[in-house]
């Protein structure tokens, strides 16, 4: 919690960062660009080229967040701004004083967050907002580096639960006895796939073994793959004849049904030797659809880039799991450190494994 003098310094410097951010957020101009959108959709031949309508609509809703966020930012620093004056008055009554702080304290915690994502989602652009598909493959390292695997998974579900979004599993392959081989899931919110972009890549983990009987030092490696989730109306063409679709018994722990017909979905493309698993539904319907939804997001990105080299761009240099490749290393013995390769800023003594420790008061 704040003392007064700490919670007006702050949100002084709130103040200032709003200021900021509006001067780059070219407000005016946005304002315009939607007024200029709307008396487009107004126009009685607007859905006459479909395509381009949708692709207005979303604009107009890129824009129309953007400012409504800000708006609302806005709002919370005049609250702030009023909590402060409200310490002042009541500058005698200690317990009401200290409450107040404690409140105010927690709501400048969320405001600069919030400033925070808002500052990110600008250097966006005007990209749409799309879910995240995030695939985790084990790699070199054995039953460790399928623990650090489920160690990452963890990582990205709490954090997830932090920011306000949502998880859906959609695929796992058990480990040896522990962690995941592999698991896919989709996370669910705002710009997802644009903010969890940068996660792209190898992890390294270097740790005492729990499974090492001699207390050993272990290095494991994992991969992190992110696809946007393409929406429905995303022109893709997929042929039946070019799909091999396979039925299968769903892993896990089972129950009345899961595991005693084949739900679990898997989908072959023929001609680029995509393959997609789905297992997390009960029904062989939804498995099927969800697995499709998956495959078209695939397929969506060597569409957009027209050739096979292009989809290598998209997704970043594939590089193999292990030494040498890794773009984040997160190290727990003999000494705590997260540091990222490519940025260079690292995190000593880190006591949560969260991989997202920010310049923040409040860290």
């Amino acid at each position: 919690m704040l003392d007064e003098l700490e919670l007006n310094m702050v949100i002084r410097q709130g103040e200032e960062k709003l200021f900021e951010v509006k001067k780059y957020l070219f407000f005016k101009d946005k304002k315009e660009r939607i007024e200029e959108l709307e008396k487009k959709t107004l126009e009685s031949n607007f859905w006459d080229d479909r395509k381009e309508a949708e692709k207005i609509l979303k604009m107009l809703k890129i824009l129309k967040d953007k400012i409504e966020n800000f708006e609302r930012l806005e709002k919370e620093m005049e609250d702030l701004k009023e909590y402060a004056i409200m310490i002042k008055e009541i500058s005698d009554d200690e317990s009401m004083k200290r409450e107040i702080l404690e409140v105010s304290s927690k709501k400048m915690k969320v405001f600069l967050e919030e400033i925070e994502k808002v500052e990110m989602i600008e250097l966006l652009g005007e990209k749409e907002s799309l879910n995240a598909i995030v695939t985790i493959h084990s790699g070199a390292g054995g039953k460790e580096a399928c623990d650090w695997a489920q160690m990452l998974y963890r990582m990205y579900t709490k954090w997830s639960a932090k920011e306000g979004y949502e998880i859906e599993e959609v695929d796992f392959q058990e480990g040896d006895g522990v962690g995941y081989k592999s698991i896919t899931f989709v996370v669910k919110g705002e710009y997802a796939s644009e903010i969890l972009s940068g996660e792209m890549g190898v992890h390294r983990l270097v740790r005492i073994s729990p499974f090492d009987s001699s207390k050993r030092r272990h290095t494991s490696f994992a991969s992190v793959e992110i696809l946007p989730e393409v929406e429905e109306q995303t022109e893709v063409e997929i042929k039946s004849e070019d799909l091999r679709i396979d039925t299968y018994r769903a892993s896990g722990a089972g129950g009345q049904h899961v595991n005693k017909t084949e739900s679990a979905i898997r989908i072959v493309h023929i001609p680029t030797n995509i393959i997609v698993t789905c297992q997390a539904e009960r029904s062989q319907i939804q498995n099927r659809e969800r697995a499709m939804k998956i495959l078209k997001s695939k397929l969506y990105l060597i569409q957009k880039e027209k050739e096979e080299e292009e989809l290598k761009k998209q997704k970043g240099e594939e590089k193999e799991i292990a030494w040498g490749s890794q773009i984040r290393s997160y190290v727990f013995q003999p000494y705590q450190l997260v540091k990222d390769h490519r940025t260079n800023y690292e995190v000593r003594k880190c006591t949560k494994r969260n991989g997202w420790r920010y310049n923040r008061i409040f860290t």
